[in-house]
């Protein structure tokens, strides 16, 4: 009754709650309802009396809006919202007189929160002229969603008393139980509201135990949930106004004593285990250098970067002869300031660099696309000189914020699920926190580039006697630069084979038939580690060979000299060597086969070598902070029998232009379909003959998807055409672009996919560990989804670089650039 009476009055309601703390409110009110019947005006009244109350509720709209969420402090309590909720939240306060519900409401419901845009977008979605006939079996990944509970809840019906109002009092069940909340089954006609204040009586227990309880417990609502025409229920949150101890202790220890027996609710730790399963997929797997940067006083400047075997490339290119990084010269405090400027969320640009190396210096040179734009004559001279470098990159920078609270995710189970729990849930050490403190923004470095782009540059004509001229995008060397802290992901599986600690006698051989001793620290079936009695004189790339003579004594089955190894880095002392296995053509490798079967024979004699983090959980700070921030559009391959297909996507705190489509339609809900952008027969047909024989240690793939979308459409399929391409060769889709270009919008998109390799359990041990205890089909259902994932990808939008390369007009580029820039606007 009173949600209908409230439905019934919904305009008068908003307009009464703009008079929210106005010193003549009660004769507006008695105003504006003096044609309601008393009843009517009671319930108006008391709605009032809800918003107006005082709160001190946190609010964090990271990943719920699509503004950029920054810190804002009032009155000493630290919230992120985006310049939206700031004006919503400030205009509120100054009309209602201080942090109320009401203001609180207000912020969680601007137009640009996405739960308000996918419930607009759903109900769009139901009318007929929307509905889309499409499976929807790719799940939707909210990365960094999950939450701690501060309990266990369990699973426990009994009968109850719920009282709604003062003399109207109803019977009910609970779903679950914990010490602080609760979840009941209430018939609809009872109508109860998100924050109304209700008294229950645990009947069911009050029939077996004393539970000192004269007038019941009080409970706030936290939400409705519809589940069927029977029941919804409720969720509620106690308020603890009867400081009771005793029955605290009592239900505490009672929910101990039988959660065995009745079951814990599991929703929260399944939902993390999912999520954080798929993200240990994504983040090892990733091409992009994670750049973290601090500001000290008003000094911007890079301080920690988080690298991946995939990524690690880009962190090396950067380092010039002193094996020391330059990042700092080139993505400088003006680059940093100029992209900040950028009112979008992700502040993004692309890199163009080459480096020339004069007397064994290595000096780099760059420029931005948005610095050579006001140039022309230095653009040409840049791009047609610098493209013809081997050392010709081109990068996409994305940059946002980043807050060392991210840095801290605990686990999705509450401390009193285990002894070593509490442990667990820690927040990082003095020392990592030291580390973080003083991070600002993340930037994300992505080697774009292809070779036909490169080859294109190269084509450029410019005045070779203007080539000093390019000495303003050079960048000179720092004595003493800040230090930038390398940060190695620290992940169990990331390294594809268990290394054992042995030692044993090296002959190294050179091609110049120089010989070095040294010995072996430890080995594993591909590669080796070895300490040289001396400094040595080759560089990581190069090709050794070995020999062991001591190793040869035990074995005739295997010729274990003259064993070819790259060299795959090495030490600053020039002592400690890393090599890897190479064959030759398809010929087996001997040292591969004698370690294969030495190891084999040997497991419970050798010794596993660990690596100690040289910080101590600083990874695992970092890679949450990442987690927290992700902006591309992850997606998985899963493999159903000899076919691959997309089984799910993820979605970080910042959506990439596809998930805007995908909201735009409704479609970005628990489960979706990507089929119109990249459709079974173009993975089958074009992505699966490259990928299937691929293994985890390879790198990853690269493809194009070219997309076009037409707005005007009503529905998904309707509106999206795509080709996905395996090659640079993108002539024969000049039509199919052209066509977008005029009347559509076009999206490019470069792909990255890898393989992936058996899930790292042991990162989801402790949540697995804990569902297996309640449900132990649950558990291995959770393993199996997990294992069914065969490929990850990652989609990096391109298409202002690439669409410069093709044969078309500035202007016509220009105008459907514009004209993407008025859609995304209207829908944000």
């Amino acid at each position: 009754m009173t949600d209908d009476i409230l439905f019934k009055y919904e305009s008068l309601v908003d307009e009464l709650k703009s008079y929210l703390g106005n010193s003549k409110f009660d004769s507006i009110f008695k105003s504006k309802t003096a044609g309601l019947t008393k009843p009517e005006q009671f319930l108006i009244k008391m709605e009032m009396s809800r918003l107006s109350q005082p709160i001190a509720r946190f609010i964090d709209l990271r990943g719920q809006v699509t503004g950029q969420v920054k810190p804002f402090e009032y009155e000493g309590k630290q919230h992120f919202m985006d310049e939206t909720a700031i004006e919503v939240f400030e205009k509120a306060i100054e009309r209602h007189g201080g942090y109320t519900l009401a203001v609180y409401e207000a912020v969680m419901n601007t137009d640009n929160n996405h739960r308000v845009m996918q419930k607009k977008a759903a109900q769009l979605a139901q009318q007929p002229e929307h509905q889309e006939e499409q499976n929807f079996d790719c799940q939707v990944i909210k990365f960094a969603s999950y939450e701690s509970r501060r309990e266990e809840r369990m699973n426990y019906s009994i009968k109850i008393t719920v009282e709604l109002e003062k003399s109207n009092t109803v019977a009910a069940t609970t779903s679950d139980i914990s010490l602080s909340g609760a979840k009941i089954k209430l018939a609809p006609r009872y109508h109860v509201k998100r924050g109304q204040i209700l008294g229950l009586r645990l009947v069911g227990l009050e029939q077996d135990f004393e539970l000192g309880l004269k007038n019941g417990i009080q409970y706030e609502v936290v939400a409705v949930e519809k589940v069927s025409a029977d029941f919804n229920h409720i969720r509620l949150k106690r308020t603890f106004v009867e400081n009771n101890e005793k029955f605290d202790g009592f239900l505490e220890s009672f929910i101990h004593g039988n959660k065995r027996r009745y079951k814990v609710n599991l929703d929260n730790t399944l939902d993390a285990v999912v999520s954080k399963g798929y993200e240990q997929y994504y983040i090892p797997r990733v091409t992009s250098l994670f750049t973290f940067f601090s500001q000290h006083d008003d000094k911007i400047y890079p301080s920690l970067v988080l690298t991946t075997e995939n990524n690690i490339f880009i962190q090396r290119y950067f380092c010039d002869e002193r094996k020391l990084s330059c990042l700092y010269t080139i993505l400088n405090q003006q680059r940093i300031n100029l992209l900040l400027s950028d009112p979008s969320p992700v502040k993004e640009e692309y890199l163009y660099t080459f480096t020339h190396v004069v007397g064994g210096k290595v000096y780099y040179y760059s420029a931005t696309r948005s610095e050579l734009a006001t140039e022309p004559e230095l653009k040409q001279l840049f791009f047609g000189f610098g493209s013809q470098k081997e050392s010709w990159q081109c990068f996409k920078v994305q940059l946002m914020p980043s807050h060392p609270d991210d840095s801290f995710i605990p686990l999705s189970l509450p401390n009193t699920a285990g002894k070593d729990i509490e442990k667990l849930n820690k927040p990082p050490t003095p020392r990592v926190q030291g580390m973080v403190k003083d991070v600002k923004y993340l930037v994300i470095l992505t080697s774009v580039g292809t070779k036909a782009e490169q080859t294109h540059y190269q084509t450029f004509s410019y005045d070779k006697s203007l080539v000093n001229q390019l000495k303003r995008f050079g960048h000179g060397k720092h004595k003493a630069p800040p230090k930038l802290e390398t940060v190695d992901l620290e992940y169990v599986n990331l390294r594809a084979h268990k290394r054992y600690l042995y030692k044993t006698d090296i002959l190294i051989t050179l091609p110049d038939e120089q010989v070095y001793t040294a010995h072996s620290r430890d080995f594993s079936v591909m590669g080796l580690q070895i300490e040289c009695q001396q400094p040595v004189s080759f560089n990581k790339g190069d090709v050794v060979e070995l020999s062991m003579p001591e190793l040869q004594k035990i074995t005739k089955k295997y010729q274990l000299s003259a064993l070819k190894y790259e060299v795959m880095a090495v030490s600053k002392s020039l002592t400690t060597i890393n090599l890897k296995a190479t064959r030759i053509a398809d010929l087996p490798h001997m040292g591969v086969k004698f370690f294969t079967q030495l190891i084999e024979n040997n497991k419970d004699k050798l010794k596993v070598s660990e690596e100690a983090p040289k910080i101590p959980g600083l990874s695992t700070a970092l890679r949450n902070m990442v987690t927290k921030s992700v902006c591309q559009f992850p997606f998985y391959l899963h493999k159903e029998a000899a076919h691959f297909k997309t089984g799910a996507i993820g979605h970080g705190l910042y959506p990439s232009s596809l998930h805007t489509i995908l909201q735009n339609y409704g479609l970005l809900n628990d489960t979706t379909t990507i089929d119109p952008f990249l459709s079974t027969e173009q993975i089958t047909d074009i992505i699966t003959p490259l990928i299937k024989d691929r293994s985890r240690q390879d790198p990853p793939l690269q493809f194009t998807l070219f997309i076009r979308f037409d707005p005007k459409k009503s529905t998904l399929q309707e509106a999206v055409k795509s080709q996905c391409v395996a090659d640079d060769n993108f002539s024969p889709l000049h039509l199919f672009l052209k066509k977008g270009l005029k009347s559509e919008l076009v999206f490019v998109m470069r792909l990255y996919i890898s393989r992936t390799g058996r899930p790292d359990t042991d990162y989801l041990s402790n949540e697995l560990k804990y569902v297996s205890q309640y449900a132990l089909h649950k558990a291995k259902d959770l393993e199996e989804a997990l294992w069914s994932v065969a490929g990850v990808g990652d989609m990096v939008d391109v298409t202002d670089e690439t669409l410069s390369h093709l044969d078309f007009t500035a202007e016509l580029i220009e105008q459907m650039n514009k004209r993407k820039q008025i859609w995304l606007k209207r829908l944000t």
